[in-house]
């Protein structure tokens, strides 16, 4: 179980990565800081599933679950999502230091 967290945290920050150096890429050429959000990265690879998921979750939960949460997060920089959730995932999967206790 901890490989797998640890594989999918080095997805996740391979995933960040790419994403920053897409977004470094296009602030060198614009001569300005540009950063793409995850609803735009979202909405230039799937723009069915975008829709589909905004409306799945519309429909099973509050609309402003959408608009104050979900709109929300998708609103963040691409590589800050996926940064944030490698490192959250390589510290759950960590390798954990084996402590010996000693009771008389």
């Amino acid at each position: 179980m901890l490989g797998f967290l640890r594989f999918l945290a080095s997805v996740l920050l391979l995933i960040a990565t790419i994403a920053l150096v897409y977004d470094g890429t296009r602030s060198l050429a614009a001569d300005r800081i540009v950063m793409t959000s995850l609803a735009e990265q979202w909405a230039k690879l799937a723009p069915a599933m975008l829709t589909a998921a905004q409306a799945a979750v519309q429909r099973s939960a509050h609309p402003l679950v959408w608009e104050m949460g979900v709109g929300k997060l998708l609103q963040l920089p691409t590589w800050l999502v996926f940064a944030t959730l490698g490192i959250v995932l390589a510290y759950a999967g960590r390798r954990r230091r084996r402590v010996n206790v000693f009771a008389n």
